[in-house]
């Protein structure tokens, strides 16, 4: 993987805030929808869920997931040469006690403003979904599999 399609899939990752999330649900596996930040070096990627939601109660029982990031569509391009991401991995929830809460829900709420007032729900929880496998595809032909390390170490060359 050069370093043009590590640019491309940071860019991505950074640029982009909502993305499919799978997780495992009593009947077999779910997608939804969630809203994302990545931490700056992608050692972590925040959401913001609702106890309310089949996705957060399933991550609850079940924290393995997988959250697919796209580049945008467009009418004339095919759709299978769109860059893609799909990060793999395990959610653990942030404890508002927690040393790194303040700062995690601080980046989360400066990306994403609109979702200030709902900090002071009680039914949303702050997780953080820690990569253990990147799949990367930057168009036809161009796949590559990362580990958590050689994630952050690409976030890191492209900052």
């Amino acid at each position: 993987m050069n370093l043009e399609e590590q640019r491309l899939m940071i860019g991505l990752i950074r640029n982009r805030r909502w993305a499919a999330l799978a997780t495992q649900g009593p009947d077999g596996p779910e997608a939804s929808w969630v809203a994302y930040i990545p931490e700056l070096d992608c050692s972590g990627f925040l959401l913001h869920v609702s106890t309310l939601a089949a996705h957060t109660r399933n991550l609850l029982a079940s924290p393995r997931a997988g959250l697919a990031i796209s580049a945008p569509e467009r009418e004339d391009e095919d759709p299978q040469t769109l860059a893609r991401v799909l990060i793999q991995g395990e959610v653990a929830p942030i404890p508002k006690d927690a040393s790194d809460y303040p700062a995690a829900a601080r980046r989360y709420q400066e990306r994403l403003p609109a979702s200030t007032p709902r900090f002071d729900f009680e039914d949303f929880l702050l997780l953080r979904l820690n990569p253990l496998r990147v799949r990367f595809v930057g168009g036809f032909a161009r796949a590559y599999t990362l580990d958590a390390p050689a994630l952050r170490a690409a976030a890191q060359r492209t900052s």
